[in-house]
Order: C-alpha cells, then structure tokens, then sequence
C-alpha cells in the first residue's frame, strides 16, 4: 500500500515537472521565486487526492525544481556533505558513499534522455564534448567536484557518471591528525622533508586520499616561493601562497585541435622560473617531463600517482615513461632515483578508513635497480599504529635548509 502511494506521488511529480515545461518559457530567465511559485501552486491543488504531507510537498517541490532548472535529482545528492561520492550506473541505478560504504539511492532520473540533458550540460559547463565519437570524458563542477562521464557505446549502462566530492574548506594536516590518518611524528617529519625540497611522490589506489594528502603537504611549502600546480581538472587548494600559477589541461575540441596536455604544461611550465612544480596526477607520458623536472633544480616539487605500494610506484613510474618515449630501462631508473627523493603511499584499511601506510626514501641503484629505504609503516596488524623502520639517509637538503638540528632525530 504504501509503495503503491509512493509510486502514485512519483508519477504526479513527473506530470507537474511536464505540465510546467509546457505552460511556462523555462528558455527565458525566470526567478527562482517564480519557477517555485508554479510548482507549489500545482502540489497545493493535487495534494489532496495524493495524500500529500507538508513534509511531501516540500521534498517534491525541491526535486521538480532540481529537475527544471538544475542537475536533477543529482541537486539533492550534491547538497548533503556527508555524501563524498555519487556513481550513477543508469538513470534508475544510483550508489553514494558516505563515511566510507557505499548505499543504493532509492533516486532515479525520470528516463534515459534525462540522465543524458545533465550529462551533456555538465561537459559543457566546462567546454567539454562528450559523444560517441568522445565518449570518455572527465570534467569538474564548479565547486571542483571531479567527474568521469562515460556513454554508450563504451558503456553498456547508457550513461555513466562518476562524481568524486572535495570538502569544501581544504583538509589540513591537523585534521588528518584529528581522523586519525597520520600522527603528529609523522607530520612533524614531512614538514621538515617539504619545507627542505625534497621531492615527494604520493601514491596509493583510488580513493585512497591521494588529491587531500597533497592538498595538506601544500602548507608547508614556505610562503615567498613561486608555485606553480599543474592538473587535469583543476582540484588542488593551494592556500598562503602569493606567486601561484595554476594550469589546467584541455581536451580537443570538435574538430580534434587545441588539446593541451598535461606533458605540454609541465614543459611550459620549466620556463616559467618555478621554485617548485605540483603536478596532481601523473599517469601517463608526462612522467618524463615530470621527472625532467624533478631533476632541474626545482626541489619540494610535489606530485601524485596510483599504485598499490611504494615499490609499485617506481615500477609504474618506468611504465609511464616508456609511453612517451622509448629509453633504456637502466637511463629511466636512473633518473628516478636523481630525481624522487620520497615516497609517501596511502590506502583504506579494512575499516574502510584512510591512512598514510608507508614513507620511504629512494637512496639510489643497486643491482641495476632502484633501492628504497622505509622509513615509517603503519601496522594493520596487532598494536595499528606507525613503527619507525628506518631513518633518514641522505640529510643533504635538510643541511641546506638549516634545518639538520631540529632534524637530526630523524637522520641516521
């Protein structure tokens, strides 16, 4: 009885939201007041004969309302922080995450050419095309919320969207004490590896927290140098800095011109006079250019990768390489160990909880491979916590930086 109602108020809600499109120009600029106006109207006159609630009426008017001049039901998603992110496998199949499992949405969009408009009007609020032709395609929303939008015929679930959510003040070092991800030893050593310019590689699986961790290791970068943060969509918070350059790469546009890439802006950005260079993904050929970088004297410079450990990262990072350019394995390695000089790689434990699992320095080659020394391990098992592994090796940077004393507990 009570999903036949349920179905009933569905369906009345999807003959106003018709019958509004029909009796008024939604192409002109109306008001919100207006557009609300409208909808109440109808809901008041119905709401008899559907059993409507005052609690009713007002989530249905926010829904037709979200589904004339919004993202659709995507709106009502959106506006809940707890909810960090939205897999939209169809119109009628829709997951969310919250504190770290994910839940079936009883939401569905009214039909497939719905799902479609709020696909098509995502991509082009950031100039994006997205169709058979381009059918992959990742964006951002305003609020810097990243999106991968996949259609048929690559996908077999007509539209696929996939919206990753950032909080919306920037997650700092202190808070991700306070979560429990790292611990204030840890953080107090990172301070001193940034702060010095050692280069640091952040990796980890998706959803790891690759993109915050880097957001907070961004605010010990000291405030007189000269930034300049490079990224696919445009996620980095970057706070205290004056001289920060952001770039952002582009797609193609129609007629398959004007594509700037990611390995573009990093050479670009080599003759813009940096003192550091962030790349927030590195995940292809760029990883050249980015190591190029890491090696020209742009010490602290930052950047991020997947990977299951941090000795899987070194391997991912010679794949990456050899997209772009074909070179010796021994010439690649021996430019990873010049150039990477600390690697921090996070995960989500069984718990589903995010921590720092592993720091590790790269001391150089041995046997014709990269050799990596770890420093920190976080424990799953028995005690969970962080053990000091190791210490330290090269303290050159911290030396220079004027910063061995205060150091030197973490040297060897």
């Amino acid at each position: 009885m009570q999903q036949a109602l349920l179905n009933r108020q569905g369906q009345l809600a999807e003959r106003i939201r018709e019958e509004i499109i029909e009796a008024v120009d939604l192409t002109r600029d109306l008001s919100v007041v207006e557009i609300r106006s409208h909808i109440r109207e109808r809901l008041l006159e119905e709401g008899h004969e559907y059993r409507l609630t005052l609690q009713d009426r007002l989530v249905m008017e926010e829904r037709i309302f979200n589904s004339l001049r919004k993202l659709d039901i995507l709106e009502e998603l959106l506006a809940d922080d707890e909810v960090t992110e939205i897999m939209v496998n169809g119109p009628d199949n829709i997951f969310i995450e919250k504190a770290g499992r994910l839940i079936k949405s009883d939401l569905k969009f009214s039909s497939a050419e719905k799902l479609s408009d709020v696909i098509q009007q995502i991509a082009a609020e950031r100039n994006k095309i997205v169709n058979e032709s381009s059918p992959i395609v990742d964006t951002r929303l305003s609020d810097g919320s990243r999106i991968n939008i996949i259609l048929p015929p690559i996908s077999l679930n007509q539209g696929i969207l996939t919206i990753r959510r950032f909080p919306k003040e920037k997650i700092t070092m202190k808070r991700l004490m306070e979560l429990g991800s790292i611990s204030p030893e840890i953080v107090e050593f990172l301070r001193l590896l940034v702060i010095s310019g050692y280069n640091c590689f952040v990796s980890g699986g998706t959803g790891s927290g690759k993109t915050t961790f880097l957001n907070a290791l961004t605010e010990f970068i000291p405030s007189d140098e000269r930034v300049i943060t490079i990224e696919d969509s445009a996620e980095l918070q970057v706070i205290g800095i004056d001289n920060l350059v952001r770039l952002e790469a582009r797609d193609k546009n129609l007629e398959g011109n004007l594509e700037v890439t990611i390995r573009d802006l990093v050479k670009a950005s080599l003759r813009m006079r940096p003192d550091r260079i962030i790349v927030g993904e590195c995940s292809g050929a760029e990883a050249l250019e980015v190591l190029q970088a890491f090696n020209t004297g742009h010490d602290g410079s930052l950047s991020t990768g997947h990977a299951n450990s941090a000795k899987d990262m070194l391997s991912r990072l010679e794949t990456m390489v050899l997209m772009g350019m074909d070179l010796p394995v021994s010439a690649i390695r021996a430019q990873i160990a010049s150039g990477v000089d600390i690697l921090i790689h996070l995960g989500r434990l069984s718990d589903r909880s995010r921590k720092l699992l592993e720091i590790s320095e790269v001391t150089g080659i041995e046997n014709g491979e990269v050799a990596i020394s770890t420093i920190y391990k976080y424990s799953e098992d028995g005690n969970k916590k962080w053990e000091r592994t190791g210490k330290l090796i090269n303290s050159r940077k911290l030396s220079m930086a004027g910063l061995l004393n205060e150091g030197r507990k973490f040297c060897s």
